[in-house]
């Protein structure tokens, strides 16, 4: 989109949220300037919008606020999806560990691993590049026709190309890795159902990138585990060992991918089409590409510690480690729910030269990332061992793994939506080559740590690699765009985190057991809010708080008042 657009814009806040005219302020001159200016990768630190507190009575400019608004509700919505699906998985954990055994259930954790490492690059790339393509075509119906109509092939093609080598592959696999009879049969299951994950990822993608933040989590945040819940209940409730396990979840997850299709397409708005595929498919692969690619040295960076606790460990091992990665999972919460819309929002304020703008809107959001993690965190450090417990006595052998996860997590989460931003911000291959070195990275100092230190080691590893690889890529987006989202505002949160950890700890000292969790998390929840309004909040922040309070609170009314 050109730079020099009408002063009045109309950005669309999906899902309940508004539509705003943003006649408030036209920041297009100041920030096509800037585009300019960052675009040479030569900015100072005076050059870039300053992030000094505002006062409370400032005026957050209008695409400021529809941006943070829209990518706050999505957060909201979100966040809520995604708890229940971490509930759910917990549950799904639970039933299988103790259902199948340590063994066995660490049979089916390996193989759930595997396909879902595989599943971050089944669709070759195309959900980056559907989230960057489908609202920046906004005015072009056609391009975002084929755009869809690839994304859907591409994928479709790649997961059952790689189906088919697990098919082939199933003995050797097992062979190099947990050496269990009841594996390659399973492994071949799996691959089935990687086709089938990959198709309703692929459907949770378009709602994603058509700014459906309710149809998204609906789709992939709760009806997905959902159906994984009821698999794997009555496949442990008929008796069935880790193979009817998987064969459930191929019969429930189909039924999931059939049933999504049109309704997704419906949703949307956009109906897939293969006519004219080829001109439009260098500009598609020229990202989708990289952006796989990218996918496959995060894959080794980020879960390279699976493949060797499978070669080098036990698969009672790879049990435990999947439930610390079930728990750990949490922790992400914050960071996936308020990147929920930001690649399309991200795209649309690049798209129009508003990168200042979108600083500003990265530092707010990345502020809210960290002050929603950190409680959560601290309460995972305090308590791991009695959360692991849930699982089983066994599994509290975890404890200090979980910890080390934690540190990486933490990292993770506050740089915010850095690994997105630069995808957006059309900076796919130096991310890709800087995944590809950090691939490297993790798998010698995996290699190195787990042959060392053991399972603790594989933790070890993985989470140096993430905390390097998050560091860079906020050196390169400030490198790149001028992008930088931290300032002072950011202690109040950390000061926060550090007061309720102190005060949980004391409370897990003087009582024990679920008592001492559920008092010691209020308690410390108490303390974290107190220091917080201690420090006081960012106008910004109250900004997104207030209005989604109030507009929630206006749909609560409104049910209640149509259920009189």
């Amino acid at each position: 989109m050109s730079d020099d657009g009408p002063p009045t814009e109309r950005i669309a806040i999906t899902d309940g949220s508004r539509t705003a005219d943003a006649t408030d302020v036209d920041h297009s001159a100041d920030d096509s300037a800037r585009a300019d200016t960052t675009g040479a990768g030569d900015v100072l630190a005076d050059e870039r919008p300053a992030h000094d507190v505002p006062t409370a009575d400032e005026a957050v400019p209008a695409d400021e606020r529809d941006a943070l608004l829209s990518i706050a509700h999505g957060a909201v919505v979100t966040g809520g999806g995604v708890s229940v699906k971490r509930g759910l998985s917990i549950w799904i954990e639970a039933i299988l560990t103790r259902g199948l055994g340590p063994e066995l259930y660490g049979v089916y954790a390996f193989g759930w691993r595997l396909t879902t490492m595989a599943l971050r690059f089944a669709n070759l790339g195309a959900d980056m590049t559907l989230l960057r393509d489908l609202p920046a075509f906004a005015d072009e119906p056609e391009r975002q026709r084929r755009s869809l109509g690839l994304a859907y092939l591409s994928t479709l093609v790649t997961s059952l190309l790689i189906a088919a080598l697990l098919f082939l592959a199933a003995e050797p696999i097992n062979a190099a890795t947990i050496d269990q009879p009841a594996f390659p049969e399973a492994i071949r299951l799996f691959g089935v159902l990687l086709v089938l994950l990959a198709m309703v990822r692929m459907h949770a993608t378009a709602l994603k990138a058509a700014k459906s933040a309710n149809g998204e989590v609906l789709l992939n945040r709760i009806l997905r585990p959902a159906v994984r819940l009821v698999a794997a209940a009555a496949a442990v409730g008929l008796g069935y060992s880790v193979v009817g396990v998987v064969g459930a979840l191929v019969v429930t997850v189909g039924a999931l991918a059939v049933v999504a299709y049109p309704v997704t397409i419906g949703t949307i708005g956009v109906r897939p089409t293969v006519r004219g595929l080829r001109s439009e498919a260098r500009h598609f692969f020229d990202h989708a590409v990289p952006s796989a690619l990218s996918g496959v040295g995060r894959l080794i960076r980020t879960r390279v510690d699976v493949i060797l606790i499978g070669v080098l460990l036990t698969a009672t091992a790879a049990g435990i480690y999947n439930v610390v990665l079930v728990l750990v999972g949490l922790a992400a919460i914050p960071l996936i729910a308020f990147n929920q819309l930001m690649p399309p929002v991200a795209s649309d304020l690049y798209a129009r030269g508003r990168v200042a703008t979108l600083n500003d809107v990265y530092t707010t959001v990345t502020r809210l990332i960290v002050t929603a993690t950190v409680p959560l965190i601290a309460v995972l450090a305090v308590f791991g061992g009695d959360l692991l417990a849930i699982f089983g006595p066994q599994y509290t052998r975890g404890y200090e793994i979980l910890l080390v996860f934690l540190v990486g997590r933490f990292v993770g989460n506050a740089v915010g939506a850095t690994g997105i931003l630069l995808s957006m911000t059309n900076n796919h291959y130096p991310k890709m080559w800087l995944e590809w070195l950090l691939a490297v990275m993790n798998l010698t100092l995996t290699t190195l740590f787990v042959l060392q230190f053991g399972l603790i080691g594989a933790a070890l590893g993985t989470s140096v690699a993430i905390g390097v690889q998050n560091f860079l890529q906020v050196l390169l987006l400030r490198r790149f765009e001028g992008l930088w989202p931290f300032d002072a505002t950011f202690l109040a949160p950390l000061g926060a985190g550090v007061a309720m950890a102190g005060v949980m700890i004391g409370v897990r000292s003087a009582l024990d057991g679920w008592i001492a969790v559920g008092l010691g998390t209020l308690v410390g929840l108490v303390t974290f809010g107190g220091v917080i309004a201690l420090f006081g909040s960012n106008p910004r922040d109250r900004l997104v708080v207030g209005e989604l309070a109030s507009h929630y609170r206006r749909t609560v009314s409104a049910a209640i008042a149509a259920v009189r």
